[in-house]
């Protein structure tokens, strides 16, 4: 299985290993400054902009041996009721939080390195400290086919890339407040979500409230083909990473609300952007679940055997850069998972609150 999205420490280590560049952020956060009255505004905002999920009981997973492993088993879960983001985290709202609390995010920090060499293999080379800029992976497809095991072939680290340069520092998020803020790791979403009083979603409320109400489901729409009918979500049209037809209207970040919500009234749980869960990722974690589990909150820690010296959390949806040829993200039990400290083109977040 081809994986659209990859821990920033392991790419590191590629490029390192190549002679090219390398990057691990620190993640010292700054104070919290006193939240403005525009941002008290804007936080009561995005409350009112909120939908509220009936709590019940779902088949978490499935038992489709097609899928990945970690998908499996179907096993049983409650949730108690909720409220989510109706859609992704925007760069309007993301700004308010920035300017009342003076936050910089992972991406836009001096890269450490000392806690880069942590990372990284042992043995690793040091990197020259000329290369140790903050900075993010931006989407850098090739202009023809390569092999999908690769994730180099279309991933680039950009030194000043982040939620305000989306695609480098000559680029800039004018005129689309309405996009998904990006470049966002996990301890960003995290903080957010403290200020305006909500919380990260767990992977279990995150695929109940991606299904809308429908049991069974491949979907948040149905059991019809993505490329079916009329266009359900920004994915990749035509062949990944390097022709996109663009049948959906867009090649890469589309507004929040550009297709039409699931059953619940939840805009782009399919692709779009990856989102940010609160679980750490465990690729066993299914197998061990108990039965019936009520509002379950993730393993104690993360493993992934791929990477086990590199715990990860939880990331779901899929995103702009999914398609049937590779990664599939799309689906409601789709599983994916990356570093903490990671930072992308492709990945943001929504929060809930408890009702």
């Amino acid at each position: 299985m081809y994986f659209e999205v990859m821990n920033q420490r392991h790419f590191t280590w590629l490029l390192l290993s190549a002679g090219l560049i390398s990057a691990c952020n620190n993640t010292t956060q700054r104070p919290v400054a006193t939240d403005s009255t525009a941002a008290h505004t804007a936080v009561a905002d995005s409350l009112n902009r909120m939908v509220m999920i009936p709590g019940g009981e779902f088949d978490m997973g499935t038992d489709d041996s097609q899928t990945r492993e970690d998908e499996q088993p179907k096993h049983k879960v409650r949730v108690d009721s909720f409220f989510m983001d109706e859609h992704e985290v925007t760069n309007a709202e993301f700004t308010v939080f920035v300017t009342a609390t003076g936050y910089v995010t992972t991406a836009e920090k001096p890269i450490s390195m000392e806690e880069l060499m942590k990372e990284l293999p042992a043995g690793s080379p040091e990197p020259d400290s000329s290369l140790l800029q903050a900075g993010s992976l931006v989407f850098s497809p090739p202009d023809h086919a390569v092999p999908l095991d690769d994730v180099s072939q279309w991933w680039a680290f950009v030194a000043g890339a982040s939620w305000r340069h989306p695609e480098g520092p000559a680029s800039n998020i004018d005129g689309k407040e309405q996009y998904p803020a990006i470049h966002i790791s996990w301890d960003d979403a995290q903080a957010y979500a403290k200020w305006a009083g909500k919380r990260l979603p767990t992977e279990a409320e995150w695929e109940y409230a991606a299904r809308g109400g429908l049991a069974g489901q491949l979907y948040p729409w149905g059991n019809e083909e993505l490329t079916a009918g009329k266009p359900k979500a920004n994915t990749w049209n035509g062949h990944f990473p390097y022709q996109n037809t663009k049948t959906d209207g867009f090649y890469g970040v589309a507004p929040v609300r550009s297709f039409a919500p699931n059953g619940y009234g939840l805009y782009d749980m399919s692709g779009n952007v990856w989102e940010w869960c609160a679980d750490w990722y465990d690729a066993e974690y299914y197998h061990h679940i108990p039965a019936t589990a009520h509002n379950p909150q993730g393993p104690a820690k993360g493993f992934d055997p791929a990477e086990p010296l590199a715990p990860k959390r939880v990331i779901r949806g899929g995103s702009f850069m999914c398609s049937d040829e590779y990664c599939s993200g799309y689906r409601v039990t789709a599983r994916m998972k990356t570093t903490p400290t990671s930072g992308l083109m492709n990945l943001g977040f929504r929060c809930v609150r408890d009702k």
